[in-house]
């Protein structure tokens, strides 16, 4: 978590460079990575501009090249990859209530899935709490955008520039009852459209203090979306960022000018409030911060920061004095309600830029002093209610003596905690608090904690009151996910005679690995009992009898003993050999808890449920645990239900299926439970596994992009269908039209065909054809219920060997015949197809199991098989 982080010299130097700049600038786009990176680091780190980026979605609807989590679970990934960019390049990040449902095609598509006008209060409601003077668009907001989510953003984008100043068409209370503000200039993006730009910036900048440039450190920040394959060079020399001026309420910068600075027209530092009426104090102070910020500025020696400390000091008086003075009197009503300023206008603008200024000064001072502030607490998990100790240790490295006022501990669902005393920490020696951290409430994504409404995330808050207007009250929407911890400490620090704030959030657990050093883990708070299913959706073979062995994970959060009695709800036509199962837990314990369950079920659809009882409360709901040494890790929670897809489905006789798995596939568990006989085998193991025992190898979607392994042992499989096995490929990119990597030609477009509506109308071209007749009879019924989309990088054109099955498109777009290519190889067959069944299966959609067994058994098993 800390790793990116300015510290030393550097966090001291730019700190201080950093004092009266009071520009703020807001980038809009759809998803994480859209992000133009480089810009942000050029500005943040660059400009030390206050520089934040709003992501309408998290990413839930992509796709993930590091793990095999999709939907929530990816948008939580994504999440914490943007936050991750963040701390590199020093922006500050923003989300909406958009929920990514996939791909879309149009604005009008999206807005189809999103609430246009709730979604146009988000947007206004982070304007109007971060205050932008400039908002660049990362999108057009037109068809050029592509992906309709784009376009939706960089409309969206434009409206909330023309409306964050009307409190008629948006009053207050419709944006989390914060005031009006008005941008001053808007610009459209043009690092892909560099000729329609009326500005460029060289964001590759060299910066003598992190010995890099501004793109290096933005390759770095990019390079965190791991999850969607974006690590990204860190560049040396020029690089040119580009922008168009659309909008302008500077009267003498018209929209399409030609500029010199992307500042042009905006007054710079406390000049911009000049002629606002003040209190005669905070007009004394603010006249003085320009010149203790440049008194500061020459005193600076890297070699000896303690030197800074004093003109450090006094900017931090001066600037507390500002703020003081405006909260005071009756500015404190029209602006002083936490966490974010209410009101608008030049006073909104002056709050905001004196909080931001405080800040930056007193993080410097701490530098300069050489005070470093740390939350450690005993272990990483600790169960909802119980007593955590956490040690708060204030080190003085510098060498002024530093006084320690008071220590707090502060959570999402807890009263604060504090301890109070004058305790002098002299120079080379350190100040240790013990306390106790008690959160009643689990720590979770606050965004998932309920169910969502189609697309769009519930936060559980009014959208609309009888007049339409709405109240939209959602503090995390407005702070800022770079600032939303479900715990903290703070030390109130006196250093060189003026009170500090040192904020220490989250709280951690901090250990040694052998092979990896220090690691520092945020504490989660955890329910005292979890359990979850093994898996939470499964395949059941419709009217034929079944036994399965359902297990339950258990664990214990608790530091004491636990017994835990857990039982099952079945549906009718399943039973269980015991009607609950009773475990003792350790502290902190775990423990698995198996049913046999038998019967037989009609095709339908039905659920398992579990619960746990112990110390007389119930416990329905587990978490899953999301780790990636990139991002801080997380826990997802689920409700301990398992849903059942009971499918009408029948094998082919013999069948034996090798799997090779491809990205974010969880297709093989879903086989298993149909009955299918399935070995997984790593795309490592390819060029020596003996195949001979198996009817059919399947490979898993974009395999062949994120193995070489897989590329170069492809021959055998070829060969495999020659001898007369049957080979399944499941979709992959452009890299499927390299000679060599199907046994005969197909072209995929750029960009490439998919249909988005998972329930667009699917033709069957042939129903002869043996992949729909045997062994399950596929109608169109089959494709009723499908999620997200049909297919994906679907071939345009392909070799006469092929013989096309389906015939699909999304509305007023040409028929696609590449959604399942069938060819003979030799004495075996060869099917491809770019139906997205690794979302179905995992799904549990009855007719996409069916059709994927029909299309393991596509060839005839040779002879002796």
């Amino acid at each position: 978590l800390l790793a990116a982080q300015e510290r030393g010299a550097v966090a001291l130097a730019e700190g201080i460079r950093g004092l009266g700049v009071t520009t703020r600038v807001l980038m809009i786009g759809a998803h994480p990575d859209d992000e133009d990176t480089q810009l942000i680091t050029w500005l943040a780190r660059g400009q030390r501009v206050e520089t934040a980026y709003l992501s309408l979605t998290r990413g839930d609807g992509g796709q993930n090249i590091i793990g095999n989590e999709l939907g929530d679970a990816l948008g939580l990934i994504r999440t914490e990859e943007l936050l991750a960019a963040r701390r590199v390049d020093g922006g500050r990040q923003y989300f909406t209530r958009a929920y990514d449902f996939g791909f879309s095609k149009n604005a009008e598509e999206t807005f189809g899935h999103w609430d246009r006008e709730l979604l146009l209060r988000d947007v206004v409601s982070v304007v109007r709490a971060f205050r932008p003077h400039i908002i660049v668009s990362v999108f057009s907001g037109t068809p050029a955008d592509g992906h309709g989510h784009h376009q939706v953003a960089g409309m969206l984008a434009r409206e909330a520039f023309d409306l964050a100043g009307d409190t008629v068409r948006l009053p207050a209370r419709a944006t989390n009852d914060i005031g009006r503000w008005e941008p001053l200039k808007f610009y459209r993006g043009q690092r892909f459209r560099p000729d329609g730009a009326t500005l460029r910036m060289n964001v590759g900048a060299y910066n003598p203090l992190h010995g890099r440039s501004y793109a290096e450190i933005a390759g770095e920040s990019r390079s965190q979306h791991r999850s969607q394959a974006f690590g990204a060079l860190q560049p040396r020399g020029v690089r040119w960022g580009y922008v168009r001026l659309e909008a302008s309420r500077i009267e003498d910068v018209a929209a399409g000018a030609e500029e010199a600075t992307l500042f042009d027209g905006i007054a710079p530092g406390w000049s911009r409030f000049s002629d606002v009426t003040l209190p005669a104090a905070a007009r004394a102070a603010l006249d003085s911060l320009s010149r203790s910020a440049s008194l500061a500025e020459r005193m600076l020696d890297v070699r000896n920061p303690g030197g800074v400390t004093e003109p450090l000091a006094a900017h931090v008086r001066r600037a507390r004095t500002a703020v003081d003075a405006l909260s005071a009197n009756e500015f404190s009503a029209m602006c002083h309600r936490l966490p974010v300023p209410t009101c608008g206008g030049a006073l909104g603008d002056l709050v905001m830029s004196l909080d931001v200024e405080l800040r930056r000064a007193e993080t410097a001072l701490l530098e300069a002093a050489g005070v470093v502030v740390e939350a450690n607490a005993a272990r990483g998990v600790a169960a909802a209610g119980d007593s955590l100790p956490v040690v708060i240790e204030v080190y003085n490295r510098g060498n002024l003596p530093v006084t320690v006022k008071a220590t707090s501990l502060h959570g999402s669902h807890m009263w604060a905690r504090q301890s109070r005393g004058n305790v002098l920490v002299a120079p080379d020696s350190m100040r240790r608090d013990t306390m106790y951290f008690a959160n009643s409430v689990p720590s979770a994504p606050w965004w998932l904690a309920r169910p969502r409404t189609g697309a769009m995330f519930d936060l559980g808050v009014p959208t609309r009151d009888s007049a339409g207007t709405g109240g939209a009250r959602v503090p995390q929407l407005t702070l800022g996910e770079d600032h939303v911890f479900s715990s903290a400490a703070v030390a109130e620090l006196e250093v060189a005679g003026v009170q500090v704030r040192a904020p220490v959030q989250p709280i951690v657990f901090k250990y040694a690995d052998p092979s990896k050093g220090e690691i520092r883990r945020p504490v989660a708070i955890v329910p005292a009992v979890t359990l979850l299913f093994e898996n939470q959706v499964e395949y059941l073979p419709a009217n034929r009898p079944v036994e399965r062995r359902v297990r339950v994970a258990v664990q214990s959060a608790s530091d004491r003993e636990r017994i835990v009695s857990v039982a099952l709800k079945l549906p009718l036509g399943l039973r269980a050999d015991s009607a609950s199962r009773t475990v003792t837990l350790q502290s902190r314990g775990e423990a698995s808890v198996y049913f046999a369950v038998r019967g037989s079920m009609p095709a339908g659809s039905a659920e398992i449920s579990a619960e746990a009882t112990s110390e007389g409360l119930r416990y329905r709901t587990g978490f899953v645990p999301i780790e990636y040494e990139h991002i801080a890790p997380q826990q997802l929670y689920r409700p301990a239900t398992k849903a059942l897809s009971v499918v009408d489905v029948r094998l082919p006789p013999g069948l034996r299926v090798a799997y090779i798995p491809g990205v974010g596939d969880n297709v093989p568990p879903m086989l298993t439970q149909l009955g299918v006989p399935v070995t997984v085998v790593g795309t490592d193991q390819v060029a020596v596994f003996d195949f001979s025992r198996f009817t059919t190898v399947v490979v898993g979607p974009r395999a062949y992009e994120t193995s070489d392994a897989l590329v170069a042992a492809n021959p055998r499989l070829l060969d495999f269908a020659r001898r007369g096995g049957t080979v399944v490929v499941q979709y992959g990119q452009y890299e499927m039209m390299r000679p060599g990597m199907m046994p005969y030609p197909v072209t995929i477009a750029r960009p490439h065909d998919r249909v988005t509506i998972e329930d667009a109308p699917v033709r069957i071209l042939d129903p002869s054809a043996p992949v729909l007749r045997t062994p399950n009879a596929i109608t169109t019924a089959d494709f009723d219920a499908w999620i997200q989309e049909r297919g994906l990088y679907m071939p345009r054109t392909f070799d006469a060997a092929y013989v096309p099955v389906l015939e699909v498109n999304d509305p007023g777009e040409p028929p696609n015949h590449g959604a399942i290519l069938v060819a003979p190889v030799g004495r075996g067959t060869y099917v491809y197809t770019s139906l997205s069944f690794f979302r179905q299966l995992p799904a549990g959609v009855p007719g996409a199991a069916r059709l994927f067994v029909n299309l393991l058994g596509a060839g005839t098993p040779p002879a002796g098989r």
